[in-house]
């Protein structure tokens, strides 16, 4: 048996440190956990290909970022992710339920799925990753404009979802 080579084994190491990072970040732009895996494997595909000059470059985590969305856009233009299994209503023993964050993720997890896909990989690589605009701009391809209508959108969606309509009776009681 061969052992790595001294550069695989930075990826193997880089790997292990960010997998769950890249999970729930493929989890956050696609919203079901087989497909999140899936654009996590190709992604780590492409940077096990291609690491020597990935980690040279200054940012191996922006070339991860700019993979897992860029497999994510070209995944859900495919025709055949399009189709249903059949199987709505069954419960997916891998979504993520009410955790120690608090009992609402169900509404967080429902908000988020409601955003456009172009929302979602704004909130995500903004909030998430924490990028700014202008990194989130660079990842997508899209201007720095865009990048803050389509997240000002997409936090007014989420607000509403999650904070519902104005309680009338309290409107009423206070003014």
């Amino acid at each position: 048996m061969s052992t790595p080579s001294r550069s695989r084994v930075g990826f193997v190491e880089y790997v292990e440190a960010r997998r769950p990072h890249l999970q729930r970040s493929a989890y956050l732009l696609c919203g079901d956990p087989g497909r999140a895996e899936d654009i996590v494997q190709v992604a780590l595909t492409r940077l096990y290909l291609n690491w020597p000059k990935v980690q040279r470059a200054d940012s191996v985590d922006a070339y991860v970022r700019r993979s897992l969305v860029n497999t994510f856009i070209n995944e859900s233009k495919r025709p055949w992710r399009r189709e249903r299994s059949g199987l709505d209503g069954v419960a997916d023993p891998m979504v993520p339920g009410p955790s120690e964050h608090g009992e609402h993720d169900d509404d967080l997890w429902s908000a988020l799925g409601a955003l456009s896909p172009g929302q979602r990989q704004v909130v995500v690589l903004r909030h998430y990753w924490g990028l700014s605009v202008e990194e989130t701009a660079a990842d997508l391809g899209i201007s720095t404009g865009t990048v803050k209508s389509q997240t000002h959108l997409a936090l007014t969606r989420l607000r509403a979802a999650l904070t519902g309509p104005p309680d009338t009776e309290s409107t009423r009681r206070t003014s």
